[in-house]
């Protein structure tokens, strides 16, 4: 029996199932599925692009959901469990349009949909005009063409899954802490699935769910979704857990970054104490500057 593998229909999203797929030893059919935020609808938080995805796996529709780790939610619907990681691509975001950040001239104009890297760009450049950018990659670097943008931030992961790679000059992560999951695909299955279950883990690269498993306990642990400038970013070797994470203010004038090293048998208690270190610093405050919480 065919494994039904569900998700979205835009090209990036495509062409991540296809990897997937051909990894799996199943025979496999890619079922495409139109989000909400595929429609430009649904209130804006990550779960846009996922829920009509979720909805077919709990209507047992499709057997696995494949996802960018980085747009699902740090709460998974009941029923649901995200059952495998495949080996993650370069995590770290991409300048197109200059060499690097230092190379932009003063009060370039810079394209992101993203809170993160708007903060980001803005606490380390705050002559940069950063602009929002909408639209999927080939629309955002059509619009870099046409000179209404002098440069643009994509992810990394996104421009060489597309074979677009060399359009991008990898920014270092000390300067832009990734989004938690980037470069990592998800997937999802139901909880007590064996057979999806099994096919999931076949392909599961360790090294890539303990670091996804880190970030993401960053962002459960302060409650942060997509209206949230947080980063989340670990490396993983034999003897430590390394974590960087970030949280600020849209406007880059407020900011906080933490580094430390953690037990790599337990990534999800790493997430948590860096995570608990920054709101210990402050985070709560700048997170209720965002418009996210209430401070307390």
């Amino acid at each position: 029996m065919k494994l039904r593998l569900g998700t979205r229909g835009s090209a990036l999203a495509l062409a991540q199932a296809s990897l997937v797929a051909e990894r799996l030893h199943d025979e496999v059919e890619l079922v495409e599925i139109t989000t909400s935020g595929d429609r430009g609808l649904g209130p804006g938080d990550k779960s846009r692009f996922t829920k009509e995805i979720e909805e077919a796996l709990l209507r047992e529709e499709i057997d696995l959901a494949v996802h960018s780790a980085k747009d699902v939610p740090g709460q998974l619907p009941e029923g649901l469990t995200i059952a495998g990681v495949p080996e993650r691509a370069d995590a770290r975001d991409a300048l197109c349009g200059a060499a690097s950040i230092d190379a932009l001239a003063e009060g370039a104009v810079v394209g992101t949909s993203s809170l993160r890297r708007r903060a980001q760009l803005a606490a380390l450049r705050p002559d940069l005009d950063v602009r929002e950018l909408r639209g999927n990659v080939d629309t955002r670097l059509r619009k870099l063409a046409e000179g209404k943008y002098d440069a643009l931030v994509l992810a990394l992961a996104g421009l060489e899954r597309l074979g677009r790679g060399d359009e991008g000059a990898a920014i270092p992560e000390a300067e832009l802490v990734p989004a938690a999951g980037q470069g990592c695909l998800a997937l999802e299955a139901r909880s007590g699935d064996q057979r999806s279950a099994d096919v999931a883990a076949a392909i599961t690269d360790t090294g890539a769910l303990a670091r996804l498993t880190a970030e993401r306990a960053v962002v459960t642990t302060l409650e942060a979704d997509c209206h949230t400038p947080v980063g989340a970013y670990a490396t993983l070797t034999e003897d430590a857990l390394r974590m960087a994470a970030f949280v600020g203010t849209p406007d880059g004038e407020h900011w906080i970054r933490d580094e430390l090293e953690a037990d790599p048998a337990d990534p999800a208690q790493g997430g948590r104490e860096i995570a608990e270190r920054l709101l210990g610093a402050g985070a709560r405050q700048l997170l209720a500057e965002s418009g996210h919480f209430p401070p307390g």
